[in-house]
């Protein structure tokens, strides 16, 4: 499968709303100030008596995670729980498709059993955007990361973690530290960042572990860390996806920690007020000193708890989007224009 073009027509509807959530590449500071304020509305469900908002009662959520994941698969269950959805969680490797029956087949029969939005997780750049071409215009496709491709919800619920901490983007020096060649994490945090108007996005890395490409990337490369955090308001750490490695990239994990594992030695040369993120699951000692992960300046836990919240704003936004879609068709119908 190749890598599909992000793409703002697949995305939104003819009056810009948001119909899928693929890729931030091509969306508008608008739609994503947008989500962060529509998740802003949702942090406080979490610590009610009743866990619940009504949006998404009626509707059908399908979880479709053909790569494993804990914490991104239990924040979309949770999001949509508290939506009010029903939620299939699909274990791929039992399913059909493990069977022989095609991804196609796989999507017409959920289809027919009434699904309103798949959440999907593949290990194949652009799957999302192939499914999202391929159903019915009443389901909605939210990406839950693709191959080395795009993770948007992760980016955009670290964007909230920052705007909460922070206040906003402008002047903001962020810095991005770890793996960015197996990221997809990176390349939606570096869209998230440059749409949202932050001064300066750094990527820090060995060189095995930056793409070849990496000057296009829309950030400035580093590869001694030091001079990378100098200065900035937030250290992003990135997890090693040794999964992905297929021939040894780093002489050791030793190695590695020594180099451009955050610890308080380094934090130093970020701003007295910096603070310091990590998409998770992370790996103590190897990316970071335990000493920072459960320091004073860690906000790792808080990007959990703002995820869901994120996560609730998107799936409530996508299915608004698909609603005003089938409105407007129900429209042009009864005027004699549908087709």
């Amino acid at each position: 499968m190749t890598l599909a073009p992000p793409s703002s027509r697949v995305q939104l509807t003819d009056d810009g709303k948001l119909r899928h959530f693929l890729s931030l590449e091509h969306l508008s500071r608008p739609l994503l100030e947008d989500i962060l304020d529509t998740a802003a509305g949702f942090v406080d469900v979490g610590g009610r008596a009743i866990k619940k908002v009504p949006l998404l009662r009626g509707k059908t959520v399908v979880n479709l995670f053909f790569e494993s994941s804990t914490r991104t698969r239990s924040t979309f269950e949770l999001a949509a729980k508290r939506l009010s959805a029903d939620v299939l969680t699909l274990d791929i490797a039992k399913s059909a498709t493990s069977k022989g029956e095609t991804l196609l087949d796989t999507l017409r029969n959920l289809e027919a059993m009434a699904a309103d939005m798949f959440v999907v997780r593949h290990q194949d750049s652009g799957a999302p955007f192939f499914i999202a071409e391929q159903v019915t215009p009443r389901v909605a496709v939210i990406n839950a990361g693709d191959g080395r491709h795009a993770h948007p919800t992760q980016a955009m619920l670290d964007m909230y973690t920052i705007r909460h901490y922070k206040g906003g983007f402008e002047g903001l020096k962020v810095a991005i530290v770890g793996d960015i060649l197996h990221s997809r994490v990176a390349r939606s945090q570096i869209h998230a960042l440059n749409i949202l108007g932050a001064e300066e996005v750094r990527v820090i890395a060995p060189r095995t572990l930056l793409p070849a490409d990496a000057d296009a990337l829309g950030a400035t490369v580093f590869t001694d860390m030091v001079q990378g955090i100098e200065d900035v308001d937030v250290v992003i750490m990135l997890r090693l996806q040794k999964e992905r490695m297929d021939s040894a990239l780093l002489p050791s994990e030793g190695e590695f920690f020594r180099l451009y594992g955050l610890t308080n030695e380094k934090l130093c040369h970020a701003k007295p007020d910096a603070i310091v993120m990590h998409p998770g699951p992370i790996n103590r000692g190897v990316e970071i000193a335990s000493e920072v992960a459960d320091g004073p300046r860690s906000v790792i836990l808080n990007q959990v708890t703002f995820g869901i919240a994120v996560r609730m704003a998107v799936m409530s936004m996508a299915i608004s989007g698909q609603e005003s879609l089938a409105a407007a068709q129900a429209a042009r119908e009864e005027s004699g224009h549908g087709h």
